[in-house]
């Protein structure tokens, strides 16, 4: 039985067509994924199931009856709930409280009750988390396991989870995967959005792909490959493994020795790291989100003071120490999300000739800029004038990119790069990358996804609790080894007990 049926779902803003007449159903107890490119139309469509939007026309059935969602509030009596790719968490509160906001009318509070039924809850479905931790002090995946527990302490016998793993490691990836299987089997109906075509082939049973606000396929797992998933998505053929030159390294660019940094709280982040990087070069770091990675790069960028030891930049290589920052995430940190495009990108250069004359900001010089840079980098919008805040995922990402490889740096960290990107725009950025290296540049490459850091990287840095616990050849190193290393293993430990 369908659980869950669109018939002709149609959402515009303004003349913008979000979604054209999209159709699907969702049988009870299975996995369904909605697969497409950022700013294809996916979230505006999950928003209209979880009731933050009403649809321009169109019906939607559950349980074989039409209903009309009219709220969020609605929605969840309706037993629908959504994990979104950005937390609606309270970085303040703890576990139990997130869970139980808005739940209860009454001024009594028994949290101690509170606490416990989340404790059985959390057992019951894998969920193990601590429920007076607070949420702030968290990792990133135990965040998650939050917002699950969230919707399913609200009864949500549908879930739709928006880029559930973007942020997570392999094996909270594994954790997940084994958690949405286990709904499943007890009866839950999911929707799971993702950009990762693996992750879809081996959890979900049927996919609708969407392409430009319209349904180009609904078909199962079993009856398409990951390729022609790739190809229904973007329109053309992509090629998902990466082309990378072959590039003979230069000059020592930057040189690190004996690095400290704290955290935001003081506390140690970052221990004793030394390495050296050269021009062409890429050196991956891998590591578990949360071993001092973001403390790192901040360091690395001029945003946080080094504790103790030194970072050197090359005279020759380094005019007036020109760094290309993509931070983490580039909502907070990357983008002024109020500021329009052409704005955004002019945001490290906007009192210099041409931007600036006579402390006058050029306003056909600024918009000439932001048209040629939307060209080059693919970035999809109506106009310059368009706020960043409208703009999909990949696209903001395509701004930040074209701000910050503007100046041809010969340094570029680059944080998460690819995190909750499509296929094509993870293309795009890594091909970005890859120029960038074949020019000259240096580039520090941080990632949780060990098969891209392996795959843009020529030596990798392992990461764990601050300190750098190998650097490996890219060529010869291994998956396996890498994660070993990740989860505090010592080399040559390893190779051994696998012996």
């Amino acid at each position: 039985m369908a659980y869950l049926c669109l018939e002709k779902i149609t959402k515009s803003f303004g003349s913008f067509v979000a979604n054209e007449n999209i159709s699907f159903n969702v049988e009870s107890g299975t996995i369904h994924a909605i697969l497409g490119e950022n700013g294809a139309g996916k979230t505006t469509l999950m928003n209209i199931i979880s009731g933050l939007y009403q649809p321009d026309s169109g019906q939607i059935y559950l349980q074989e009856k039409p209903i009309k969602i009219v709220s969020p509030s609605a929605a969840i009596k309706l037993g629908i709930g959504m994990i979104h790719q950005h937390f609606m968490l309270v970085p303040q509160l703890t576990v139990t409280e997130n869970i139980i906001l808005g739940t209860s009318n009454s001024w009594r509070l028994n949290l101690r009750q509170k606490q416990q039924e989340i404790v059985t809850l959390s057992q019951t479905y894998g969920l193990d988390v601590d429920p007076t931790a607070k949420l702030g002090n968290l990792p990133v995946g135990v965040q998650q396991r939050v917002e699950i527990l969230k919707v399913l302490y609200r009864n949500a016998k549908l879930l739709i989870l928006d880029e559930p793993t973007a942020v997570l490691t392999p094996s909270e990836v594994e954790s997940l995967m084994a958690t949405l299987r286990q709904l499943a089997a007890s009866g839950h109906t999911i929707i799971f959005i993702s950009h990762k075509l693996d992750e879809v082939m081996s959890l979900c049973d049927t996919v609708t792909v969407l392409q430009r606000g319209k349904v180009v396929a609904n078909t199962t797992t079993k009856d398409v490959t990951t390729e022609k998933l790739a190809e229904l998505m973007v329109g053309r053929e992509v090629a998902l493994k990466l082309d990378k030159l072959a590039v003979t390294p230069g000059k020592v660019v930057l040189s690190a020795e004996g690095l400290c940094v704290t955290d935001d709280r003081g506390a140690i982040a970052v221990r004793n790291v030394s390495f050296e990087l050269q021009a062409g070069e890429v050196l991956g770091i891998a590591g578990v989100d949360g071993n001092g990675q973001r403390e790192l790069a901040d360091a690395l960028t001029g945003l946080r003071t080094v504790m103790r030891g030194k970072i050197a930049f090359s005279s020759d290589s380094l005019s007036h120490r020109i760094v290309g920052y993509i931070p983490e995430d580039r909502q907070k940190m990357g983008l002024v999300l109020q500021f329009n495009i052409a704005e955004n990108l002019i945001l490290k250069a906007f009192w210099k000739l041409p931007f600036c004359r006579r402390f006058l900001l050029q306003g056909k010089a600024i918009k000439n800029h932001a048209k040629s840079a939307m060209y080059e980098f693919d970035i999809r919008a109506n106009s310059e004038a368009v706020k960043v805040s409208q703009l999909s995922g990949g696209n903001q990402q395509k701004v930040v990119l074209a701000r910050e490889l503007a100046r041809e740096p010969m340094l570029i960290v680059a944080m998460q790069p690819t995190r909750g990107l499509d296929v094509g725009a993870t293309q795009a950025v890594q091909q970005r990358l890859l120029a960038q290296r074949t020019r000259g540049a240096a580039i520090v490459y941080i990632s949780t996804e060990l098969e891209e850091v392996m795959a843009m990287s020529d030596r990798i840095a392992v990461m764990y609790r601050g300190e750098f616990v190998a650097i490996l050849d890219a060529r010869t190193t291994t998956v396996g080894e890498i994660g070993f290393l990740m989860g505090g293993g010592k080399r040559g430990q390893g190779r051994q007990e696998r012996e």
